[in-house]
């Protein structure tokens, strides 16, 4: 089965301890989600059935701002 992909612009991301902070916090909500993560261009991808408000909310109470 292939969930939704939801793409997000993630501020405040500036090294690998963000990346694994971030993937952290997505799998929390989803331990099944995929999370690819763009440092460079502050992309996150999350592959996963959970509401996008719920992924983007956990990446906010991680410490990181989220655009979209």
């Amino acid at each position: 089965m292939t969930f939704p992909l939801h793409v997000f612009q993630v501020s405040g991301m500036s090294c690998q301890h963000c990346v694994r902070a971030v993937t952290q916090a997505v799998q929390d909500v989803d331990p099944d989600a995929e999370v690819r993560i763009d440092l460079p261009a502050g992309r996150v991808e999350v592959q996963s059935a959970e509401a996008p408000a719920a992924l983007q909310d956990a990446i906010r109470e991680a410490g990181y701002t989220v655009q979209g």
